[in-house]
């Protein structure tokens, strides 16, 4: 498995140079013919970062540089596959804006979807979002536009990424590639995908095996999965737990302050970013459990045990955000139509199993100690590094 060309920064607490996005030409700046919508919005043109994730194409535009910057940090990977040619035609338009929204120049009309972050209303085919007051967007799915205006500058970046995360699941479930919520990395090709909830501790494991071991890494939170059980990177950002920020250097992390549940520290993936790959076929599922123990330690799982945690984590995808208020268009009993989509899940979730040796991972007090763990069972499978004793 041969590493991107274009990364060539050193990984989480790794030795080695670190160079910024814009000195390792992560991302490129391309012209994009202009819109009527976007002028009429004093958006303008000029040089806009593009970017195209397994088929869906996107730009940012705007001013708001916190946003900008973060969003451009967090898909670098995936900025070298759009090119100045193929953009500008179908592409999703993200125009983010700081400053005040203008809430007096909207339509009169009735709220459509709730979500803890935002209200959505509809009004002649363009849905609205009111973040409380604080910031407004605006989705014109059939002009491909998404506008969110706000003077705080992390409200701009956080509704902007989380709408990137809805569209680019949408669009790859529909090519059969679908989320695992997992930590995936790669062993000598083989993934290694530890399905763990929110806050169970996947960016720890992950940062003490990209810290201990010769591991690649595909992603710290949703890799996806093809139809052959394949996993695919999707490496955006690493979250750091309170406490261990100064485990990274100050000018490779950043502080954002989100909608639901406050600050965190992220790690930008150019900091990480010459030890991700691109692909891994089927190796090895753990499914991780928190423990007391000092030591953690592994048992073998049937395959049923292996599905059963796939449902919630894949088939279901909770732990991945789905983003209703822009995949739904009327009501949250649309789900009910999705039973094609839960059948893929299901599918690509048994191919995987089936194809994978599966564990159950109880996990020890200590980090480094389980990544030795994963370590030692992937060297017993499928054999050490060159040059390991």
């Amino acid at each position: 498995m041969q590493l991107r060309a274009a990364a060539s920064a050193a990984s989480i607490l790794a030795l080695g140079t670190h160079h910024s996005a814009g000195q390792s030409g992560y991302y490129k700046a391309v012209q994009i013919p202009s819109r009527n919508e976007a002028d009429r919005a004093g958006i303008g043109t000029g040089s806009h970062i593009g970017f195209s994730v397994y088929g869906y194409r996107f730009v940012l535009l705007g001013d708001c540089n916190f946003a900008l910057e973060g969003l451009a940090e967090d898909f670098a990977f995936f900025a070298d596959k759009g090119t100045p040619e193929n953009l500008g035609r179908g592409e999703i338009r993200l125009e983010l804006v700081q400053g005040v929204p203008d809430y007096d120049g909207l339509p009169a009309c009735d709220a459509s979807i709730y979500t803890p972050r935002n209200v959505v209303y509809r009004h002649q085919g363009v849905r609205i979002l009111d973040f409380g007051g604080r910031g407004l967007g605006t989705y014109d799915s059939a002009n491909r536009v998404f506008r969110i205006t706000s003077e705080d500058p992390h409200l701009v970046y956080e509704a902007a990424y989380l709408f990137l995360l809805s569209q680019i699941g949408q669009e790859c479930d529909l090519r059969g590639m679908h989320r695992l919520h997992a930590l995936a990395m790669s062993y000598k090709g083989h993934a290694i995908l530890a399905l763990l909830p929110m806050g169970g501790g996947k960016s720890t494991l992950g940062s003490a095996l990209l810290r201990g071991s010769g591991m690649s890494i595909l992603s710290d939170d949703s890799p996806f999965i093809d139809r052959e059980g394949n996993a695919h990177a999707f490496p955006l950002r690493l979250g750091l737990l309170k406490g261990r920020e100064e485990e990274v250097p100050k000018e490779h992390r950043r502080l954002v302050q989100r909608m639901e549940f406050g600050p965190k520290y992220l790690v930008n993936y150019s900091y990480f970013a010459g030890r991700v790959v691109d692909r891994a076929k089927p190796g090895i599922v753990l499914l991780g459990r928190r423990t007391l123990a000092r030591q953690g330690r592994l048992a073998e799982a049937s395959y049923g045990t292996a599905m059963k945690a796939m449902t919630p984590n894949m088939i279901v995808g909770l732990g991945l955000f789905q983003g209703l208020e822009y995949l739904l268009e009327r009501s949250t009993g649309e789900i009910a139509g999705k039973a094609g989509l839960g059948l893929s899940r299901l599918r690509n979730a048994h191919t995987l199993v089936r194809a994978s040796r599966n564990f159950v991972f109880h996990m020890g007090r200590d980090p480094d100690a389980n990544a030795q763990c994963v370590v030692a069972l992937a060297e017993r499978l499928f054999g050490k590094e060159e040059g390991q004793p």
